[in-house]
């Protein structure tokens, strides 16, 4: 998904000026990275807000165009108002298509809700991770991962080396390959299926 942020230069910084620029409804923020001089910006808090609501912008290659001229960039972080919805500030940090770089994605977990361990067996789906440091070429990072359970029994696992990745991008982390990602553990209070023998003893 490709997103196209507006945004203008802005020369006078510091928090009178950011005040000020949020009173207008714009938002202050930042470009840096790169081989050029980080450049100061503001953008329409509505757009802003609007945009941040969708998953794929927090994880997408974005064009940033700035008073004519087109940065590409990704989203690197976000400061909120501690109790409105207001965004008070957000950094972007440049990319080159020809260099590779990482990106947080997030993981979509399919078919859990269906699997034999869950549907058959009763057991229960379990994660512990909501998304994937990745890196890559800009052109190849997705814009999320997908990740299918549908074959899973109770103790079934799936670790970090086990999702598919798409070619060209990688983890950023290789080394921790065998951390688990998602399981089917069985109910509490017991196994989800009879000990071998207990039905003979219950005849």
């Amino acid at each position: 998904m490709q997103f196209n942020v507006k945004a203008t230069k802005r020369d006078v910084t510091g928090t009178g000026a950011s005040r000020r620029l949020r009173n207008a409804g714009t938002t202050p923020g930042i470009i840096y990275g790169g081989d050029k001089a980080a450049v100061q910006i503001s953008l329409d808090h509505n757009d802003l807000f609007h945009a941040l609501r969708k998953e794929a912008f927090h994880s997408s290659v974005l064009n940033i165009e700035v008073d004519g001229s087109t940065e590409t960039a990704v989203l690197r972080d976000v400061q909120w108002h501690p109790f409105r919805q207001i965004v008070l500030h957000i950094d972007f940090q440049r990319v080159d298509a020809t260099h590779v770089t990482h990106i947080k994605v997030p993981v979509h977990f399919i078919n859990h809700d269906v699997c034999p361990g869950v549907k058959l067996q009763g057991g229960v789906f379990s994660h512990t991770i909501n998304e994937l440091d990745l890196k890559g070429l800009p052109g190849k990072l997705p814009a999320f991962i997908e990740v299918d359970m549908k074959d899973l029994n109770v103790g079934g696992v799936i670790h970090l080396s086990d999702i598919k990745l798409p070619e060209g991008v990688e983890l950023a982390h290789a080394t921790e390959g065998s951390k688990v990602v998602a399981s089917i553990v069985a109910p509490r209070g017991g196994s989800a299926e009879p000990e071998a023998g207990e039905d003979e003893a219950k005849a």
